[in-house]
């Protein structure tokens, strides 16, 4: 675990080397400010993509990751900070469209778990993956008058099918922003490169990645997730 870990952060690196913060669109860092004992705001990104009607455990994903929610957020402090964004929940009329297909569904305010539910059953799976479009959009406007930790929890079925890299944009995210981290779980995703991806993007900003195959899985990597500390000091990897 140690070694794929390191060739994980490795093969980030020199994929950065080649990417700009301006084409990745990084914010200054000025407007936020990291607090030591500030309070932490949580972000859920759903995957509302195509792929989650699939079937699993003789349901389709989305249907397991609704119970599993509706489960999961009567659970959560009713003083914590959370909000839900949602990506894939349209198509539109072209693919450029359906790659910013990403919505702020429930701005982070306390008590929010019912409304997280109910806005997630109002949806269905329709369109594409646009991961990093998703995580720019939340780090430019979701956190905006927050001081504090900022996490991020994004599930997804797959990796990026939007003709950009998450792992690239968290690679330079980290280079002017150290108040975010960001967990990943991947659920029921076998193919090596978006595992890859997905790691990538969770190590990077000092946050954990989760492979959930089953309903149990992702009840256990939603719990994990929002319980364990993490300290949010994102690692920068220095210069050859």
């Amino acid at each position: 675990m140690f070694i794929m870990k390191n060739l994980v952060l490795l093969l980030c690196f020199f994929i950065s080397l080649s990417v700009s913060a301006s084409e990745y669109g990084v914010y200054s860092p000025d407007k936020y400010s990291l607090k030591q004992n500030g309070e932490e705001m949580t972000l859920f990104i759903m995957d509302f993509s195509s792929s989650m009607d699939e079937y699993l455990e003789n349901d389709t994903k989305f249907d397991l990751m609704l119970s599993t929610m509706k489960k999961f957020l009567p659970t959560i402090n009713p003083n914590s900070m959370v909000g839900l964004r949602v990506y894939g929940h349209k198509m539109g009329f072209t693919p450029f469209d359906a790659c910013r297909a990403s919505s702020l569904i429930v701005p982070i305010q306390r008590g929010n778990g019912y409304n997280i539910h109910y806005n997630l059953t109002q949806l269905k799976p329709k369109g594409m993956t646009p991961i990093t479009y998703s995580l720019k959009q939340a780090v430019k406007n979701d956190f905006i008058g927050f001081s504090g930790k900022k996490h991020i929890i994004l599930l997804t079925d797959g990796g990026e099918n939007c003709d950009e890299s998450p792992c690239k944009f968290v690679m330079e995210l980290i280079k002017v922003r150290k108040d975010i981290v960001i967990d990943v779980i991947a659920f029921n995703i076998d193919n090596p490169d978006d595992i890859a991806q997905l790691q990538c993007t969770s190590l990077v900003t000092s946050g954990k990645f989760y492979s959930a195959n089953t309903a149990a899985e992702l009840a256990n990597s939603l719990t994990n997730s929002l319980n364990v500390h993490k300290e949010v000091e994102a690692k920068i990897l220095p210069n050859p």
